[in-house]
């Protein structure tokens, strides 16, 4: 399974809940692999686009070098972020280039600027209104063993994605007033989830994969292989 990221921490999250079942890649395993840009206007969207356009790259590879392969290869891909209700759903699918609205850069910004933007749009609403969530799409898709024979790329694409399986998983909480804690990534020194008083940087990463979106996206997503697993003859 090759997950789309280079993200130590959601890699981590990854393999800790879905097991030994696979072995997993990375893109740190595959340099030459295209950067997939990310401009859907859904989780869901940029999930599914990732996913599909390195699983067919994935595949002309093996085919280019005539490379015979299981088809139990999957990509998995996922997009995330934080929904802030009292900025109608911002940042959303700009969770991790959230700073850079501010100017006119481009690309993902430190999480220690896109925090501070956050605040700074929150300065004035009280603790009780900054309800917020956690929000996470995973897409697994299937790297094809079949070449597709004389098929334009558009029908190609639609092949990957008629396969994509999705799955998705949220975590409700609050946005504090400051950062607390030194662990996590992202906005969790700001995040408080329903029924604890610690961030998630203050938990523990045992308590953290059992409560965080990407976690009850994964739990779905680990049913889904289980079942596919079982039904096989």
């Amino acid at each position: 399974m090759l997950i789309a990221t280079r993200n130590r921490h959601k890699v981590g999250e990854i393999r800790a809940i879905l097991g030994g079942s696979f072995q997993f890649l990375t893109l740190n395993d595959f340099p030459d692999a295209p950067k997939v840009v990310e401009d859907a206007p859904t989780f869901a969207g940029n999930a599914t686009k990732k996913a599909v356009e390195l699983a067919r790259w994935l595949a002309a590879k093996y085919s280019i070098f005539n490379i015979q392969h299981p088809t139990s290869n999957f990509v998995l891909a996922d997009d995330s972020g934080l929904e802030v209700d009292a900025l109608d759903g911002a940042p959303g699918v700009h969770s991790a280039r959230f700073a850079a609205l501010d100017s006119a850069k481009s690309g993902n910004t430190p999480d220690a600027d896109n925090n501070a933007r956050l605040l700074r749009l929150l300065k004035v609403v009280p603790l009780e209104k900054r309800t917020a969530r956690f929000r996470c799409v995973i897409a697994l898709t299937p790297v094809l063993s079949e070449k597709i024979e004389n098929a334009s790329p558009v029908c190609c694409a639609d092949e990957f994605e008629m396969q994509t399986e999705l799955f998705d998983g949220a975590c409700e909480g609050r946005i504090i007033l400051k950062p607390r804690g030194n662990n996590g990534f992202g906005y969790d020194p700001l995040f408080v989830p329903v029924g604890f008083e610690q961030t998630f940087a203050e938990l523990g990463e045992d308590v953290k994969n059992r409560l965080s979106h990407r976690a009850k996206a994964l739990e779905k997503l680990k049913e889904f292989l289980e079942g596919s697993a079982s039904s096989l003859p």
